[in-house]
């Protein structure tokens, strides 16, 4: 009997671990090598034609030489956002961190399950079926760049799906739907023209990484770097020093959804992206929230 137990233990476990219902942690640690950044790109963008991956933009975070991250689509993705709708489209793309650190190359990528739980909430399993066929594909992706590790980080102890739906980082700070307006304007294709205008003309401090709209809905995800004093040079030395790295937290997005233009609120968003962040080190960027978004607010006006 004994060991009848153990086995439905054991069962328990892995069911959990392949619904992605475990103590999850927001990144992966997909390869592990001592090979050059450039040669790793190559095979990243080679893994994610063969999966039917899309690579909707690229870019240097921070000013950051040891850093370079990929924002990847998926009609998986695409197929769950389009499902559920609203602020879930935050969920239409993922991205993938590669890191020079210590001698080695780390390249990691957004946990599918963790931000799915996050972002598609109560709907989440509506869509878990999607996700689990995306996450997949993006091991795949590793698997054909080199020795896949598959390792999990960025939280010591891991979040629940059930209170990754509800997250907050504690009382009194905002939750997922505790988005940010930062813009509304007469139509959707009116806010979507304004963003697309802005970003071609150029804003400071503020530069289009990528854009993906949700095919049948009025949704439109950007994700946009962030330059200048304030900007992402100023606050990922601060709030990024473990390892591995969160390389994979940036971009910021700004969504268009129907008529409205939104953010998620900075003391949700980057709390998300570093869970087991102090009050101490919270403390040392009380400003970025703000400076984020009136950084982003520049796209609307």
């Amino acid at each position: 009997m004994k060991t009848l137990y153990s086995l439905l233990f054991v069962l328990l476990l892995t069911t959990g671990s392949a619904t992605g219902q475990s103590l999850l942690k927001p990144y992966i640690l997909g390869l592990e090598t001592t090979g050059p950044v450039p040669e790793i790109k190559s095979k990243i963008e080679a893994g994610l034609q063969s999966q039917g991956l899309k690579l909707l933009g690229q870019y240097q975070p921070g000013d950051d030489m040891s850093r370079w991250i990929f924002v990847i689509g998926s009609s998986e993705l695409e197929a769950a956002v389009q499902k559920t709708g609203g602020l879930s489209a935050f969920a239409s793309a993922m991205k993938i961190g590669i890191t020079s650190e210590g001698g080695k190359t780390l390249v990691s990528y957004t946990n599918p399950f963790y931000w799915a739980n996050a972002y598609f909430q109560k709907d989440y399993s509506k869509v878990t079926a999607h996700i689990t066929a995306f996450n997949k594909q993006i091991e795949g992706v590793m698997k054909a760049s080199g020795t896949f590790a598959g390792t999990p980080f960025g939280s010591e102890n891991g979040i629940s799906g059930q209170d990754l739906q509800r997250y907050h980082y504690m009382m009194g700070m905002p939750y997922f739907e505790d988005t940010v307006e930062l813009g509304s304007f007469e139509s959707f294709t009116a806010a979507v023209a304004k963003i697309d205008a802005s970003a071609k003309k150029g804003t400071p401090g503020v530069k289009l990484v990528y854009k993906v709209s949700v095919p049948g809905k009025e949704l439109c995800l950007y994700g946009f770097a962030l330059g200048g004093p304030n900007g992402e040079a100023k606050f990922l030395p601060i709030i990024d020093k473990g390892n591995p790295k969160h390389t994979a937290f940036l971009p910021y997005e700004v969504l268009v959804i129907g008529k409205e233009v939104h953010m998620l609120h900075g003391r949700y968003r980057i709390a998300l992206s570093f869970p087991d962040l102090t009050m101490g080190t919270f403390s040392k960027i009380m400003s970025t929230p703000g400076d984020i978004e009136d950084m982003l607010e520049q796209l609307v006006k």
